[in-house]
């Protein structure tokens, strides 16, 4: 069976754990800090505080930034459920807009539907990797600054809609000529077992503000607040006489440990032969599935965005939901793992219950009923992306002509 995104684990990465592990600092200490400054050199941004995952990186920042009971934050309706629920955890307004007909990104005219003198923040996703349209958006956002009512004094500073970008998927993604991580307010990455750069778990929180921030605060602020609030680390203690400490705020626990962040280190060494493989991958899915009249290949490069090749979202052309799962059942069969990314949050029990309904996000939904989700990763081989082209031609036609 080809799996579908196993992480590349190999001696590198074991002697780099394990040096870790032997080091004496298996908690957040100076492999954690060094990751942290080679993210922010890498995507270009101002700092970066690495979390345990993107979920609690999102969630502490947008409490963090004062959102709560009363304010309303914009995601689209084509994502992952972490996206929402982050939003929900701080008491806020869910606000779900639909996607656009070019790709798997926000809609910029749902945006500005959506956009009321509640909205405090708004949540593109570049989905599979693929850069939303950020300059587009900051124009919205400067557009209907004049009804921006901010809560509290980071939102009067910046005053205007802050924009965070749900980045989970794109790093090292490029959007005129600026990488992931430098093109919103902030961005936030995982780096989930399953995404082009691991840390096993774990996710980085990159910072953008404009220039009136000081993101040397910004960061001290961040670190105290994803440890409990605890004015000192365990590596600032081990300083003689440091053992005194602080908790200046009833905060979170979600730092990042140096054994996540030693696999990180070795990722982002080699994370250019990890895109350009993964590239690779791309350009051989697309010479074949571009000449079938029935497949729609995904979006991943243009003359201002390119992917960072994550996810290869393969659409079959007129087919029903049920024909695209018997399609996926088919090429489970002949020993190929696909998947789906992903399935509109208005058709999950949990926000249907908010009062959510896919029958008013049609674009979403079409994507999604003839989406399917190609293996994509370092170590598949040739061999192996012909056995998945194979499968996935055979078992199309199999239901579609049937």
């Amino acid at each position: 069976m080809i799996p579908f995104s196993p992480p590349r684990i190999d001696q590198k990465v074991v002697d780099e754990v394990s040096a870790a592990l032997l080091s004496g600092w298996i908690t957040t200490g100076p492999r954690t800090k060094l990751f942290e400054k080679r993210i922010t050199e890498y995507c270009g941004c101002k700092t970066t505080v690495a979390v345990n995952s993107w979920t609690m990186g999102m969630e502490v920042f947008l409490r963090w930034w004062g959102i709560g009971p009363g304010d309303e934050v914009i995601i689209p309706v084509y994502t992952y459920c972490a996206s929402a629920n982050v939003v929900l955890h701080t008491g806020a307004t869910l606000v779900m807009v639909d996607i656009g007909s070019d790709d798997f990104n926000i809609a910029l005219e749902k945006i500005e539907a959506a956009i009321t003198s509640k909205t405090k923040v708004i949540m593109p996703v570049d989905i599979s990797g693929y850069p939303c349209d950020y300059d587009e958006i900051f124009a919205l956002v400067k557009k209907h600054q004049h009804s921006f009512e901010p809560s509290n004094e980071k939102q009067k500073k910046l005053g205007r809609i802050l924009i965070a970008s749900d980045a989970a998927h794109s790093f090292g993604a490029i959007y005129k000529g600026k990488r992931s991580g430098s093109c919103a307010d902030i961005s936030c990455f995982s780096f989930h077992a399953v995404k082009n750069l691991t840390t096993a778990e774990g996710g980085a929180v990159c910072f953008n503000l404009p220039a009136n921030f000081n993101h040397e605060e910004i960061y001290k602020d961040f670190v105290t607040i994803t440890l409990h609030g605890q004015s000192k680390d365990a590596l600032a203690k081990t300083k003689k006489g440091a053992w005194k400490y602080d908790v200046a705020v009833p905060g979170y626990k979600c730092n990042m440990t140096d054994i996540q962040a030693a696999i990180g280190l070795i990722e982002l060494d080699r994370y250019d032969e990890t895109l350009a493989r993964r590239k690779m991958i791309f350009s051989d899915y697309d010479d074949c599935f571009s000449k079938k009249e029935w497949a729609i290949i995904p979006p991943h490069s243009n003359t201002e965005k390119q992917s960072s090749y994550h996810l290869y979202l393969l659409r079959i052309n007129e087919v029903t939901e049920d024909q695209r799962d018997a399609i996926i059942h088919e090429i489970f069969e002949k020993e190929v793992s696909v998947n789906v990314h992903f399935q509109p949050l208005p058709i999950l029990t949990a926000y249907k219950n908010l009062g959510f309904s896919i029958e008013d996000y049609p674009e979403a939904y079409q994507k999604y009923k003839a989406e399917i989700s190609l293996p994509v990763y370092y170590d598949l081989s040739d061999a192996d992306i012909k056995k998945v082209i194979q499968a996935v031609v055979l078992s199309v036609e199999k239901i579609t002509l049937s």
